[in-house]
């Protein structure tokens, strides 16, 4: 089994170009963006209570 097959596949961001949206465009990607974020924390958050499960039960 190769080992590149367990690491999870990294998709780039899109790059947007801003210069050409408009006020409300940039303000609804920033809305998007912020969605994204508070998932990536809660993510993140779930991740830490996984980890601090399995030290508790390992000590």
């Amino acid at each position: 089994m190769d080992t590149d097959d367990l690491e999870p596949i990294v998709k780039k961001v899109e790059i947007r170009d801003l210069e050409v949206m408009s006020i409300e465009a940039l303000g609804e990607y920033i809305d998007e963006l912020q969605l994204e974020i508070k998932r990536v924390e809660t993510e993140i958050e779930t991740k830490k209570e996984a980890r601090q499960g399995a030290e508790s039960v390992f000590k």
